[in-house]
């Protein structure tokens, strides 16, 4: 995994210097050992969907999560989203909400958000793998501050992006980013626990209209029916 191949051809100028890190190489093994040992989501060849579905200079938008779903079946390498065919998460239920209630858009029978992907949103987690079952059981081993590097790699372009962070641990982030050159949008987490707060924020208009005013073409927030 450690092979610069692993990394979409877009991103390996701003991000292969990484896979050649001390603490890289630790975590590979990491990841290796948890594999051999019982199931880890997504699979090895969905580690870098999110980067694979949006090349570095296509970045318009980035959300952050926190750690891929843990469920089998759901996490495929972009935040928040699963498959079609998969039960749609409590956390994106409730971005779907907000959108419908803000957007006047259809709530949409699916959870895979690959048409957002494809239009230039960054759905990056902060940490790429999970051991099934246990949420947030790879925290701490390195991804964090292999993804901390993908955020700094699109701050530092000199094309700007939104940055998307909801929630206290999205928000940690904050100070690898710009903010004078650069549109964060932060609110509350979109989970039934900070739900009420996040209801209301109207994200997806603030995103679209920072994208609009950077020059690029807004998003369509629509998620094609699957049914």
């Amino acid at each position: 995994m450690t092979d610069i191949a692993m990394l979409p051809e877009s991103w390996r100028g701003v991000l292969g210097d990484e896979l050649q890190q001390p603490y890289f190489k630790e975590l590979t093994a990491f990841v290796e050992e948890e594999r051999a040992k019982g199931p880890v989501y997504p699979p090895r060849e969905e580690v870098f969907a999110a980067l694979d579905a949006t090349p570095y200079d296509k970045v318009k938008v980035l959300v952050l999560g926190q750690d891929p779903y843990h469920g089998e079946g759901q996490g495929h390498g972009l935040c928040f989203s699963v498959r079609p065919g998969v039960r749609i998460p409590p956390s994106l239920r409730n971005i779907y909400k907000e959108m419908h209630a803000e957007l006047g858009t259809p709530v949409p029978d699916n959870g895979y958000l690959m048409p957002w992907a494809e239009q230039g949103v960054l759905l990056l987690n902060a940490v790429l793998t999970v051991r099934a079952g246990e949420a947030n059981s790879h925290k701490g081993r390195g991804w964090e501050r292999f993804t901390d590097a993908v955020i700094r790699a699109v701050a530092d372009r000199p094309d700007p992006a939104v940055f998307v962070l909801w929630g206290n641990y999205a928000q940690k982030k904050l100070p690898l980013i710009d903010e004078s050159r650069h549109v964060v949008v932060k609110g509350a987490h979109p989970s039934p626990l900070s739900a009420k707060k996040f209801f209301g924020s109207r994200p997806f208009t603030q995103i679209n209209e920072a994208v609009a005013a950077q020059g690029h073409e807004p998003i369509d927030w629509t998620v094609p029916s699957v049914g």
